[in-house]
């Protein structure tokens, strides 16, 4: 486990991959403040209380069906998942202990767990501010943790991380996560766009970096660490 991280920290990486991608730090900024209409203080002691222990970094790679076959949530102290992960997880009978999610698939299933009383972490970004203005009120927002790639403000936090899937293990690693394991990624993966194979390549430079900062060998990263660098100041993907 390592410190919180600072956004003074976090800002020359966030605008490493401004720069990559071509966003606009404007328009998160935007999101954030949308955000923040409907977002409520979160307790960091639940998350604490959560996650606390062995976790369980559930990416929605194509494998995870099959990962699951062997996998026994009785061996980890948290199920942390992406996006649609959850719902191959829920296909299975495993719960999740907290989703992460910037709205762009399955929303619904965050609104549904929100009600059930399992917090979500919903992000703000650039390009979904229409989902957050129409997700968020419907969210029950004492079980919503709303986040940020841009400055914090107000209850808008910022961890870290970037894809649903790396930011799943930024959000971990501060409440008191011992140990980070991987299910369902795929950094590789063929099927997926440009764009999605872009991040995919930010997602693994990320976690390398937080590997590093932990002092930890995450094993998702086991035959791949020749080819990253923690100086993401200046990496590009394009």
């Amino acid at each position: 486990m390592s410190d919180s991280l600072a956004f003074a920290d976090w800002e020359p990486i966030y605008e490493a991959i401004l720069a990559d991608f071509g966003f606009d730090r404007a328009a998160d900024e935007c999101a954030r403040d949308v955000a923040a209409e409907f977002a409520e203080p979160f307790d960091h002691d639940r998350l604490a209380a959560l996650i606390g222990g062995s976790v369980a970094v559930v990416g929605a790679a194509p494998s995870l069906s099959v990962e699951l076959d062997a996998f026994n949530p009785d061996s980890v102290d948290a199920v942390v998942a992406a996006s649609t992960a959850v719902d191959v997880l829920a296909d299975a009978d495993i719960e999740v202990d907290l989703m992460v999610t910037d709205l762009d698939k399955n929303a619904s299933t965050a609104r549904e767990l929100t009600h059930a009383g399992t917090p979500v972490a919903a992000h703000a970004h650039g390009d979904n501010i229409p989902a957050v203005r129409e997700w968020l009120p419907k969210f029950d927002s004492q079980h919503t943790l709303v986040t940020t790639q841009a400055a914090p403000t107000d209850a808008v936090e910022n961890f870290g991380g970037f894809t649903d899937g790396d930011r799943a293990a930024f959000l971990a690693d501060p409440f008191g996560a011992s140990e980070l394991r991987f299910l369902g990624w795929a950094f590789d993966d063929p099927a997926v766009e440009p764009m999605k194979a872009r991040k995919l390549r930010w997602a693994e430079h990320l976690l390398y970096w937080l590997e590093r900062r932990r002092g930890d060998r995450f094993g998702v990263l086991d035959g791949r660490r020749g080819s990253l660098t923690t100086d993401l100041t200046t990496l590009s993907t394009g």
